[in-house]
């Protein structure tokens, strides 16, 4: 801003843009680094401790998942699944549940064109 001179200004304002492409790289670069760098062993040790916990929330929740699963296979109420859907909170339980009223949604299709149409005639 202290210069009038076009020329001087376009050359600075290269030079500024130069200055931040540069930054950038070396951002990105330090980010790539550290992003592919080995885990340090203090690390390791957590992930170790925290490990049966981990595993034993995740064999819970297949248990539950696989509960739900069987729960959805008696029911044949798209409205009824439709409630449970909106209720879910679980990611895996919402996509458990959405399967379910496709498969209801295919058999009432299926079950509607194997059946005699109305008037006997096509």
């Amino acid at each position: 801003e202290a210069t009038l001179d076009l020329a001087e200004r376009r050359r600075i304002r290269s030079a500024i843009r130069e200055l931040q492409r540069q930054e950038l790289e070396r951002d990105e670069e330090a980010l790539a680094s550290k992003r592919f760098r080995p885990e340090r062993g203090s690390h390791r040790q957590e992930d170790k401790e925290n490990w049966p916990r981990s595993r034993r929330l995740e064999e819970e929740q297949q248990t539950a998942l696989a509960a739900l699963s069987r729960q959805l296979e008696v029911i044949t109420d798209v409205e009824e699944l439709t409630k449970l859907l909106r209720a879910a909170g679980e990611y895996e339980e919402r996509k458990l549940i959405r399967a379910a009223i496709r498969k209801l949604r295919a058999e009432e299709i299926e079950g509607e064109a194997l059946s005699p149409h109305p008037g006997g005639g096509y």
